[in-house]
């Protein structure tokens, strides 16, 4: 959530490039520094809000389930050991397809749990593929969110369910966070609760539950600063730069992430809906 890359030069002409906003984040999560900012599963309540997801779905065994933006494949692989249903990732870093593939066979999983490299909008499945999808703290940061929502919908069998968390905002964000780091860190494009609702609608996808989980991403924001001041500590300690990493932009992000957390602007939610059988 708190970028800290350089390894792609920022534009204002490319930040309204749907492909290089795509390019953008695939890089910042397959960064180490994002491992150590955000531990494995890379989003708010870690794998046990994706477990809170997958009962909330009620995850059978025979189920064959997607998630999208899988990344190193902890969700992915938490969710088969838990529920015992087949899983298929995808994401748009080759890079991390590799790493999530290797562990799996690692976890001996990899009967049952394997990654593609792929895009969201444009997903490489049949029409009705699978009985289930996950989106976890990503779906903000798709350019086109009914595009990619259309995509969730035909790829899923009719009455399937998809299980989507991300970050909500409820109000005007700082001006920190209405640039294309910040959008690449899960927060610029953060959509009313509302609006989710909507895009998923707009898909043929009904709204079966919703619940908010705001003090997992305080949490979080908390855990990034202490680790962010640890990092600026360590680098003047060594007196050295830490490479491909702004440390004083990533602390004024975090900064005013947390302030606009304790105004009431931004929050997290998980979102269970179904496809309609008529759509």
């Amino acid at each position: 959530m708190i970028p800290l890359s350089n390894k792609v030069s920022f534009s204002a002409k490319k930040a309204v490039e749907p492909e290089f906003i795509k390019v953008c984040c695939a890089n910042l999560y397959e960064s180490d520094w994002i491992r150590l900012l955000l531990g494995d599963s890379f989003h708010p309540g870690g794998t046990d809000l994706t477990g809170r997801l997958g009962k909330l779905m009620d995850l059978q065994r025979h189920y064959r389930l997607l998630d999208v933006a899988s990344g190193r494949g902890a969700s992915a692989l938490y969710l088969a050991g838990r529920f015992g249903c087949e899983v298929v990732g995808i994401d748009y870093s080759k890079e991390s397809v590799s790493v999530a593939n290797d562990l799996a066979t690692e976890a001996g999983h990899a009967g049952s749990v394997r990654f593609e490299a792929g895009d969201a909008e444009a997903l490489p499945f049949a029409d009705n593929s699978f009985d289930a999808l996950i989106c976890e703290c990503a779906f903000c940061t798709f350019p086109k969110k009914q595009r990619a929502a259309e995509e969730f919908a035909r790829v899923l069998k009719p009455g399937g369910q998809i299980g989507l968390s991300d970050l909500t905002r409820t109000g005007p964000i700082p001006k920190q966070l209405a640039n294309l780091q910040a959008w690449i860190a899960c927060v610029a494009d953060a959509l009313p609760a509302k609006e989710y609702v909507a895009v998923l609608a707009g898909a043929g996808l009904e709204l079966e539950h919703h619940e908010t989980h705001d003090k997992v991403l305080h949490k979080l924001v908390r855990d990034i600063r202490g680790k962010l001041i640890g990092a600026d500590l360590l680098s003047k300690l060594q007196n050295q730069d830490l490479p491909g990493i702004d440390l004083s932009e990533a602390k004024a992000m975090a900064r005013a992430a947390e302030t606009a957390m304790h105004n009431g602007n931004l929050g997290y939610a998980l979102f269970v809906a179904r496809l309609k059988t008529e759509y």
